[in-house]
């Protein structure tokens, strides 16, 4: 596996023209996996002991972080991130803050899981980025408060030990912990400023909801379903259709790009465990000109197992949502939807419940990760 670039001092002050020219980033590769601080699957920064220049809230904004040199306010430049005011020492003989001196803010995850990344962007910030960044992992059950969560008895695990990173770049970081978390603390050593917070990873839910609940969406995000691969991602992304709540635009669900052969597009999804499924949802909202013309659905059960076609090639109608029982419950591991011949689905729902297997299996991995 490729090492994890890595970034370090100062930017160039802003020259003018496009703030992202000189921007560092990089493929990260665990950014295959979902967003799980995603606001839309309710993640939140719910506390930080200081965010003078700029909102703690700014880290978890879905958008890239946007520069205007000209904006200023009461207390200095206007900041798309959070940003704390410059520490200072004790006395003027001891003007500089200590080794230990930080800022920090505790993000909760929209959906607990197993972490593989973290990407803690500076863009923007040139001259005025933390040293070097730290972030622990715990989990809670429940809904803490901040005064909980920063409590005595409440156990915090390193994820990302204290590295120096850069200005105006995307600092990624590999995650090798295998547990589950619910909630996060990401410290700056000293101060400074950070425009976005990413934390890719897999769902891994509560067996204890999910049960009481019965029946319910078996491929939804935020149930620990996942996307495993498209065949094409032009446009969008296709971990967009198992997104909660419907699509609010266009971008929001998954679009491929026109296809001039006579092929097809697709996504493949692993449930959350094996399941029995009763009734498919797919639906097509804001995509008009441009939605599916048929759609088909799979289920197999198991890495190895046939795919079973469940739900027939049937014609879709644009910017609407489609329901259909199946005449008998499917019951599998994976599930595949095929489009013909290309254009895109806003949502796609599998609505059903665990199977006794599937049930105890998923006991089992939430037992292992400290869940």
């Amino acid at each position: 596996m490729t090492a994890i670039p890595s970034f370090t001092g100062d930017a160039n002050p802003y020259g003018g023209g496009d703030p992202y020219a000189d921007y560092r980033t990089a493929d990260f590769p665990f950014t295959q996996y979902a967003n799980l601080a995603d606001r839309q699957l309710g993640a939140g920064v719910i506390a930080a002991n200081d965010e003078f220049f700029a909102q703690r809230e700014n880290l978890l904004v879905p958008e890239r972080a946007e520069f205007d040199p000209e904006h200023f306010g009461h207390k200095g430049k206007i900041m798309d991130g959070w940003e704390t005011r410059r520490r200072r020492g004790v006395s003027a003989e001891h003007p500089w803050p200590t080794a230990e001196d930080h800022d920090w803010a505790l993000v909760r995850l929209g959906a607990p899981g197993v972490i593989r990344g973290i990407v803690i962007d500076t863009a923007h910030f040139r001259g005025n980025y933390p040293q070097a960044v730290s972030v622990e992992g715990a989990c809670v059950p429940g809904s803490p408060s901040p005064e909980e969560l920063l409590g005595d008895d409440v156990k915090w695990t390193t994820l990302v030990p204290r590295t120096p990173v850069g200005g105006h770049a995307a600092n990624g970081f590999a995650v090798t912990v295998e547990q589950r978390f619910t909630h996060l603390r990401i410290n700056q050593h000293p101060d400074g400023g950070i425009a976005r917070l990413r934390v890719y990873g897999e769902v891994v839910p509560d067996p204890e909801w999910l049960a009481a609940l019965g029946t319910f969406d078996v491929v939804a995000l935020e149930n620990g379903g996942q996307v495993e691969d498209a065949s094409n991602l032009f446009y969008s992304p296709a971990t967009n259709t198992i997104q909660p709540g419907r699509s609010r635009k266009m971008d929001d669900g998954w679009e491929t790009r026109r296809r001039r052969d006579q092929g097809n597009d697709w996504i493949r999804y692993r449930l959350v465990a094996q399941s029995a499924i009763r009734a498919v949802e797919i639906d097509t909202a804001y995509l008009k000109g441009n939605s599916a013309g048929w759609a088909s659905v799979s289920v197999r059960d198991g890495e190895d197992g046939e795919w079973t076609e469940v739900l027939p090639r049937t014609r879709l109608q644009p910017d609407t949502n489609h329901r259909f029982v199946l005449p008998e419950a499917a019951v599998g591991t994976h599930a595949r939807i095929d489009i013909f011949p290309d254009g895109g689905i806003s949502r796609l729902r599998l609505f059903g419940s665990l199977t006794e297997r599937g049930a105890s299996g998923l006991a089992a991995r939430h037992q292992e990760l400290g869940g």
